[in-house]
C-alpha cells in the first residue's frame, strides 16, 4: 500500500463521490453533496494511490453519541488490494465511542456483521409513478390538515418533529436539505402542529422522496402524490422502512415497486424512533 493517502474530502471529491454512488445504481440526489457538506464538514473522506482516488467514504458525526457510515465505495480498479478496508478503518475510528448506523447493501451485510453492526430493518427503495386514489388521494384538505410549504413554517418546528425520527439534533444538515434550489419541502399542518414532512429532489433517475414522515397513512399518501407533482415526469422512490407495515403496504397501494434493498444497521441497540411514523428515510449516505 505504499503510497496511499488518506484526506479529507474536497469540493471536487464530493462530486466524484457522488458520481461513483450513482455508478453504483444508489441514484442519489443532484445537490445533496451541499446539505452533506453543512452536516459534517470533515466526514467525508478520500483514499488515493499515487494522487488517484481510490476509495471513499463518509464518517459523520451527529450530536455527542451517535455516528452515520455510508459512501463506503472502493474505485473498481483498486478493489480487492486492502485500500476500502484502510479507509473504513478510518472512518470507524473517527467514530470511536458512538452508537454508529449505516445502510448495507445486500452484498456488503455479512461484511458489517463482522465489523459488529447488528440489523434493525430493511430500508427498501419503492419507484414508480403514484397512481390516483388510495388514502389522501384526493388531495389538500382532506382529513382535516392542510399540505403548506414547509418553509413557511417556523424552523425550530420542523427541527423538533424531525427529532422524532433521528437519534440527534441535525438542525445545519435540516436547514440546507429541505431549502437547498431544484427541491420542495411540504408539510402537513393541523392545529397548530406538523404531522406530515416530505421533501423531493432530483436525481439522475426517478426524483427521490425522503424523509416522508407522517401520522396517518392519510398524511403519507397526500404528501407523496403532491410532491410527485413537483417532479418532471411523476416518477419518484422512496426509501421505506419495512418495520412500518402500514408504509409498506401505502406504497404498494400506489402501484410504487421494489427496486432496491439496504438493510439499517447499528453497532448496538437500535435507537428509540418513531418508526410508526417514519414512511421514507431521509438518506441512505447519512440517515
Amino acid at each position: 500500500m505504499t503510497g496511499f493517502e488518506i484526506t479529507g474530502a474536497s469540493a471536487a471529491d464530493m462530486e466524484l463521490m457522488r458520481a461513483w454512488a450513482d455508478a453504483e445504481g444508489w441514484n442519489p440526489g443532484d445537490s445533496d453533496r451541499f446539505a452533506f457538506a453543512v452536516a459534517d464538514p470533515g466526514g467525508f473522506l478520500i483514499g488515493r494511490v499515487a494522487g488517484e482516488p481510490a476509495a471513499c467514504i463518509s464518517a459523520v458525526r451527529y450530536g455527542s453519541g451517535f455516528g452515520f457510515i455510508g459512501f463506503y465505495i472502493a474505485n473498481p480498479s483498486f478493489r480487492g488490494q486492502g485500500y476500502g478496508l484502510r479507509l473504513w478503518n478510518a472512518g470507524m475510528d473517527r467514530l470511536a465511542g458512538r452508537l454508529v448506523g449505516l445502510d448495507g447493501v445486500v452484498e456488503q451485510q455479512d461484511n458489517y456483521r463482522k465489523s459488529g453492526f447488528l440489523p434493525a430493518w430493511n430500508n427498501v427503495r419503492h419507484e414508480g409513478r403514484p397512481r390516483p386514489g388510495g388514502p389522501g388521494g384526493a388531495g389538500t384538505g382532506a382529513g382535516g390538515f392542510e399540505v403548506v410549504d414547509a418553509a413557511a413554517l417556523p424552523f425550530g418546528l420542523l427541527a423538533a418533529y424531525d427529532r422524532r425520527f433521528f437519534p440527534e439534533a441535525r438542525d445545519s444538515f435540516l436547514s440546507a436539505w429541505t431549502a437547498l434550489p431544484g427541491r420542495t419541502a411540504l408539510a402537513a399542518f393541523r392545529d397548530g402542529r406538523i404531522e406530515g414532512l416530505g421533501v423531493v429532489r432530483p436525481c439522475s433517475g426517478a426524483s427521490r422522496i425522503g424523509p416522508l414522515y407522517a401520522s396517518t397513512p392519510q398524511i403519507a399518501a397526500s404528501l407523496l402524490h403532491r410532491l410527485a407533482e413537483h417532479t418532471p415526469d411523476g416518477v419518484v422512490a422512496v426509501d421505506v422502512p419495512d418495520v412500518n407495515r402500514a408504509a409498506t403496504e401505502l406504497v404498494a397501494a400506489l402501484g410504487l415497486v421494489p427496486v432496491f434493498e439496504a438493510a439499517r444497521m447499528y453497532t448496538g441497540p437500535a435507537p428509540d424512533l418513531e418508526l410508526s411514523g417514519l414512511y421514507g428515510v431521509t438518506s441512505l449516505e447519512l440517515g
